[in-house]
């Protein structure tokens, strides 16, 4: 980390609108203006409407994350997490990957640290869950999955198979379907190659607490993708959910239970915890509390937006929506253009002159359900377009496709799916890859001790 004498802008957290602020401020800032410092556990930002795609093994996971020291050059990134934040004195404390942590003054903050997965105390989630919020869990989960069809095809106790084979999927939003929809994609496809494991064999289960799924994209649409999953043999419950999974015994409110060595936890999202110890204004759901122009309320010094803000949209409200729940949603539409403006209001805020008011009408939302298969909701005015199926799913792809940070990260994207066009799915299990070292230690862990000589034994 160098020292400067110039303002500090302290951008916390390297998302998507951490990512796109630290550029859209770089970009726009004169030379030597300021000093950008970017502070993530992660090198990397992860898109992640792709973790589905990345998990059933259509996108490479290094294609998913964009470098940020890469991406945002000019600017200081620290791998590490900013534990506490002292407004009085504008110092934020960082916690790096190894070594003491260190005080870290600022002049000016984003709070851009996105949200975590949602959980409850449930007995046995934490043990037994997989989470979808990071290309590790993606890449986790694959291996896991091909793992369980490896175990099934070469067991011969019944008991052990069925568990292997069984799926449970706790989530009907936008990730729980997606992942449940390319994961089954991969399963079928990856039964083909083994003697004893069919699709018939196994068991797809999606549960969620609300009455139907995919609620982004309109009850039609959403009773369409519930159809199409069922066709699929994928088994939907709605209007229920999980009361423990202990040692993978999945215990459902409406008296189901099912034993299950995957349980893939999506239901939903909530702002991350750590926003409660930097001295922030916080909304009743824990989001910073921030007015039109993505400042946070309160700190002229401040701004906040994405997943862990509390937003006012403003087109909702043009659209007749009151005031108190006209909110963004959390999602890549809102994010990418919120950090836009953010990054423009930073610097003329900086420089004293007025900041722009953040106003986005809903264009729509696309969904992918596997290869081939997807829907779309399409905004157009007060139209509102419709589309399943096939074109749906190019949609999908087209949008996300662009969205994807950098065109390095879009070339090799839409690269691996003209790929995919040509040759097999892989469906590759490395597992392996998360305990490296075993191997190696087997075979090079000490030797036992010698045994002591005959005559020595004797004489003792």
């Amino acid at each position: 980390m160098s020292t400067t004498e110039r303002p500090r802008i302290l951008v916390v957290g390297g998302g998507y609108v951490g990512l796109y602020a630290a550029r859209r401020i770089l970009k726009k800032m004169r030379y030597a203006e300021a000093t950008v410092t970017v502070v993530d556990p992660r090198s990397y930002m992860t898109y992640q409407p792709f973790l589905p795609e990345a998990a059933a093994g259509s996108i490479s996971p290094r294609h998913v994350v964009v470098p940020l020291r890469r991406v945002v050059r000019g600017a200081e990134v620290l791998t590490g997490r900013v534990t506490t934040i002292d407004q009085d004195r504008k110092v934020a404390t960082i916690a790096p990957l190894v070594g003491e942590a260190y005080e870290l003054p600022f002049d000016f903050l984003v709070i851009a640290m996105g949200a975590v997965s949602r959980t409850f105390p449930i007995p046995g989630l934490a043990e037994q869950g997989i989470g979808m919020k990071g290309i590790e869990e993606a890449i986790g989960l694959r291996n896991h999955v091909l793992e369980q069809l490896d175990k099934a095809d070469s067991t011969t106790d019944e008991e052990v198979r069925r568990k292997a084979l069984t799926f449970v999927f706790v989530g009907g939003g936008f990730a729980g379907a997606e992942t449940i929809g390319e994961v089954e994609d991969m399963a079928r496809d990856a039964a083909k190659y083994y003697q004893n494991v069919s699709r018939e064999d196994m068991r797809f289960v999606l549960v969620d607490a609300a009455d139907k799924i995919l609620p982004e994209v309109g009850p039609k649409l959403g009773l369409y993708g519930k159809e199409h999953l069922e066709s699929r043999g994928i088994e939907i419950y709605l209007e229920t959910s999980m009361d423990s999974c202990v040692d993978g015994h999945v215990v459902l409110k409406n008296g189901l239970e099912v034993d299950s060595n995957t349980i893939v936890w999506t239901a939903g999202v909530k702002p991350n915890p750590a926003l409660s110890r930097f001295g922030l204004p916080l909304g009743p759901r824990g989001h910073v509390d921030c007015n039109e122009k993505l400042q946070i309320n309160g700190l002229d010094y401040a701004w906040a937006a994405g997943d862990n803000a509390q937003v006012p949209d403003l087109a909702a409200v043009k659209a007749g929506v009151p005031v108190e729940r006209a909110w963004c949603p959390p999602n890549a539409q809102h994010a990418l253009r919120q950090a836009k403006v953010l990054g423009d209001n930073v610097v003329a805020g900086m420089r004293g002159f007025p900041q722009k008011e953040y106003s986005h009408a809903n264009k729509g939302a696309v969904a992918g359900l596997g290869l081939h298969k997807g829907v779309a909701m399409i905004v157009m005015g007060k139209m509102k377009i419709k589309v399943k199926g096939r074109l749906a799913w190019y949609m999908h792809r087209g949008y996300h496709g662009m969205a994807m940070p950098t065109w390095n990260r879009k070339i090799r994207v839409f690269a691996d799916w003209t790929l995919g066009m040509f040759l097999k799915r892989e469906v590759v299990s490395l597992g392996a890859m998360e305990t490296p070292r075993e191997e190696f230690y087997e075979a090079a862990k000490p030797a036992p001790a010698p045994a002591a000589p005959a005559q020595e034994k004797a004489k003792a």
